[in-house]
């Protein structure tokens, strides 16, 4: 019996003696935050990231703190040892980086209460996140104790090709895109210059949502971006990195966004940002881009939520002003994408991808876009229309709108790539140039 143990349970590696370790001090770690809140003891060892004890149970706070710290460094070393060693293991790599995700996140929220912070939400998701942490780490344990893993070492791969690989993942042109879009909508929101540190932390919880949602994507993506020629040079894709690699750093990324916005920005935005990585992830990803030929339009929705986001920081609330932000963006994306499509019309169909001009040809796409521009011009209108902009939005509006009707007017009525190009650009410099409209017309 025990030799049958033995076989099923293994302490040979490395790895899994660093995992058991590590479990153990942060078992020390949660008895000990346990312990100071029961106590009280926090009253008496203010300030972070240590504190000066003022009673004698301040002490209970203060060897909390350096547990804390123990804990992080060994959770380190173990995310560090992952990613070293184990890059190829498709199990244990992305579940060593969402453990060790899970625990700073748990501790980034630490902090924050520390610091004054109260908020019921975070009282919760802090709850939360030491279930999950707790699940992830056993979970871990177990897979390194049954599947002990082998240390592999590696050829080393030039830090600018590394970086330069997972910047890739991200979809680096995509997220400033929408990052334009949120951080207009955040000063238009506060109809001035919001501060500084609002600014930065709505910046990088978008920033990480959209690179972790761009990083799914392309993982979940990687055997059909092989076969068109637009992506067949990216990461995985290439093969220059490990499946496990690009799941692990998207599921980190994504996280991350969460505990940002959920920390120091509002629990709307965060909740909003979450939505919109699962609407990219499962609803477009996973179920609509095979699908159908309205993937585009109906996955339009998970890109026409960061001005959301935006807007959601600065007045923490969803009202008619992001709604009607929603439905540009929403709106605007089949035209953008639509002209894209034409031009990689070969790539999709020999990707097997049901683009609309693979489907029911490139006529019938520029009549869409025709048709999707009236509409676009026509929701943007609805802010003055609702009193909502004034005359710099209303006339940038309208001013912009006629270019984009002119250049969808080409693209129906001209037949060619160089055309259907020319608005997929345009489309992108408009939606710039409104966006920038709106945030000049509401700081007025």
């Amino acid at each position: 019996m025990n030799e049958s143990l033995a076989r099923k349970f293994s302490l040979a590696s490395p790895f899994t003696r660093l995992t058991l370790i590590t479990i153990l001090a942060t078992l020390l770690v949660t008895v000990g935050g346990r312990l100071t809140t029961t106590t009280g003891a926090l009253a008496f060892c203010t300030g972070w990231p240590l504190c000066v004890p003022t009673h004698p149970l301040g002490w209970i706070a203060l060897a909390h703190r350096f547990a804390v710290a123990v804990a992080s460094g060994l959770m380190l070393w173990l995310f560090l040892s992952a990613w070293r060693h184990h890059r190829e293991e498709r199990v244990l790599l992305p579940l060593t980086t969402v453990v060790a995700t899970l625990y700073f996140g748990e501790a980034m929220i630490g902090a924050v209460q520390t610091s004054g912070a109260s908020a019921l939400h975070l009282v919760i998701l802090h709850g939360l996140t030491s279930i999950a942490l707790w699940i992830g780490i056993a979970t871990l344990a177990l897979v390194a104790m049954t599947r002990p893993p082998v240390a592999v070492d590696y050829p080393r791969v030039a830090f600018r090709q590394r970086f330069m690989d997972f910047l890739t993942l991200t979809k680096p042109i995509v997220v400033l895109l929408l990052l334009a879009t949120t951080i207009t909508a955040l000063i238009a929101g506060r109809g001035g210059w919001p501060p500084l540190s609002l600014t930065l932390y709505t910046l990088l919880g978008g920033a990480l949502a959209a690179g972790g949602s761009s990083a799914l994507n392309q993982f979940i993506d990687r055997d059909l971006d092989k076969n068109m020629q637009r992506t067949e040079k990216r990461p995985l894709a290439a093969g220059r990195m490990f499946p496990a690699e690009g799941l692990a750093f998207a599921l980190s990324l994504c996280l991350l966004s969460y505990y940002v916005l959920a920390s120091f920005v509002n629990l709307v935005a965060a909740l909003l940002s979450l939505a919109g990585i699962f609407y990219y992830v499962f609803i477009y990803s996973i179920w609509l881009k095979k699908a159908t030929v309205q993937n585009i339009v109906i996955g339009g929705g998970a890109g026409a939520i960061p001005p959301m986001v935006g807007w959601a920081a600065a007045t923490g609330r969803v009202d008619l002003v992001s709604i009607i932000l929603f439905a540009i963006v929403f709106f605007w994306t089949p035209p953008h994408f639509w002209a894209l499509a034409i031009v990689r019309k070969s790539d999709y169909a020999r990707a097997g991808v049901p683009m609309l001009p693979v489907v029911h040809g490139e006529e019938e796409t520029r009549r869409q876009i025709w048709i999707y521009t009236w509409l676009l011009v026509g929701i943007t209108l609805l802010l003055p229309a609702f009193q909502l902009t004034g005359t710099i939005y209303l006339v940038s509006a309208i001013v912009l709108g006629l270019w984009m009707i002119y250049g969808a007017w080409r693209v129906w009525r001209m037949e060619g790539n160089k055309v259907a190009w020319q608005m997929y650009r345009w489309t992108s410099m408009y939606l710039l140039f409104l966006f920038v409209a709106f945030m000049v017309d509401r700081m007025g």
